[in-house]
C-alpha cells in the first residue's frame, strides 16, 4: 500500500513547493487580463484502478486487469469532456472573483477561445497557445489553468478521483510570471468515501460528480490566491462584463465494439456489475 501511495504524496509535496504568491502590488498594475484553461496531451482521463490494485481479481474473473483499465477509461470518458473540465475551472474561478479591478476588465472569452480557434472545438488545445494572439485584444496579463493528469486509481481495494495541474499569472510584456499555484486533489489520499469503479462503469456520472467536487475545490483555491490582501492603489470597482455559465459539453466516444464473443461472459465494454 505504501509503495503505491508515495507517488501521488511526492507530487502533493512538490506542488507546495513551487508555488508563487501573488503580491499585490503585482495585481494592482494588471489592467485587461484573460483568462485560458486547458489540458495538457494526454493528461487524461486515465484508470490506475485495476492494474495496480489486487483487490479486484477476484472479481474481475477472467476479465485482464489491462482490458478492465481500459474499458473504465471510456466510461470516464463518457461522463466528462475534457473541454467541460476545463471550461469548469475558468468560469467557476471567474464567478467568484471579486466585482473590483482588474477582474471587471476581463478580456472577453469568447473573443479568446475564437483567436486561439477553440471556440467550436470539444478537444482543449494540447499544446501551449500563442499569447501573442491574446495581446491582440487588448489583453495585458494572462491568467491560465493547465490540468496535467486527472482520472481515478485505487489503493487496497478503495479507489477515487484525483486531478493535477498549475495556475500561474504572467504578463504578456516581457513574459513576467507574477503568481503560480500547482495542485494535487486525490480523493484516495485524502481519505474521501470509496468511489466504486464497477459502480462508475454502469453509471458514469459518479466520476462526473467528483471531478466537479475536485475542481470547485480548485477553483476556491485560485480564487484566495487572486485576491492578495496587501494591495495598494488599484481602480475604482465597476460592474463585470463576464459570464458565469458553465459550458456544457458533449458525452464522448461509446465504447468500441466487440470483434469476437468475449471470453469473460460480460458485454462488449463492460465491467462486473458492482455488490448488491
Amino acid at each position: 500500500m505504501t509503495r503505491r501511495i508515495l507517488p501521488f504524496l511526492a507530487l502533493l509535496l512538490a506542488s507546495g513547493c513551487a508555488s508563487q504568491r501573488l503580491a499585490g502590488a503585482d495585481l494592482d498594475r494588471v489592467r485587461r487580463p484573460a483568462f485560458i484553461s486547458r489540458i495538457k496531451d494526454g493528461a487524461g482521463p486515465k484508470s490506475h484502478v485495476f492494474r495496480e490494485d489486487s483487490a479486484y481479481r477476484n472479481k474481475l474473473k477472467k476479465l485482464e486487469p489491462v482490458e478492465a483499465d481500459r474499458r473504465l477509461t471510456v466510461k470516464l470518458l463518457q461522463a466528462v469532456t475534457r473541454f467541460e473540465i476545463s471550461e469548469r475551472l475558468r468560469v467557476t474561478t471567474l464567478s467568484q472573483l471579486p466585482r473590483e479591478f482588474p477582474w471587471t476588465h476581463v478580456v472577453d472569452p469568447a473573443q479568446v477561445a475564437s483567436v486561439l480557434e477553440s471556440f467550436l472545438v470539444e478537444e482543449v488545445p494540447a499544446n501551449a497557445p500563442d499569447y501573442d494572439l491574446v495581446a491582440s485584444l487588448g489583453a495585458d496579463s494572462i491568467v491560465e489553468f493547465v490540468i496535467e493528469d486527472y482520472g481515478m486509481r485505487s489503493d487496497d481495494g478503495r479507489a477515487g478521483a484525483y486531478l493535477r495541474g498549475y495556475g500561474r499569472m504572467f504578463t504578456l510584456d516581457g513574459r513576467t510570471e507574477v503568481w503560480r499555484r500547482p495542485f494535487t486533489m486525490d480523493h484516495v489520499a485524502e481519505g474521501k468515501a470509496h468511489l466504486d469503479p464497477f459502480k462508475v462503469g454502469k453509471d458514469p456520472s459518479l466520476f462526473r460528480e467528483a471531478m466537479t467536487a475536485m475542481l470547485d475545490d480548485v477553483a476556491r483555491l485560485f480564487v484566495k490566491d487572486l485576491t492578495p490582501t496587501d494591495r495598494g492603489g488599484a481602480p475604482p470597482a465597476r460592474a463585470s462584463a463576464a459570464g458565469s455559465d458553465v459550458v456544457s459539453g458533449k458525452a464522448g466516444a461509446p465504447a468500441p465494439e466487440a470483434t469476437k464473443p468475449p471470453e469473460d461472459g460480460l458485454a462488449p465494454g463492460e465491467l462486473p456489475d458492482p455488490d448488491p
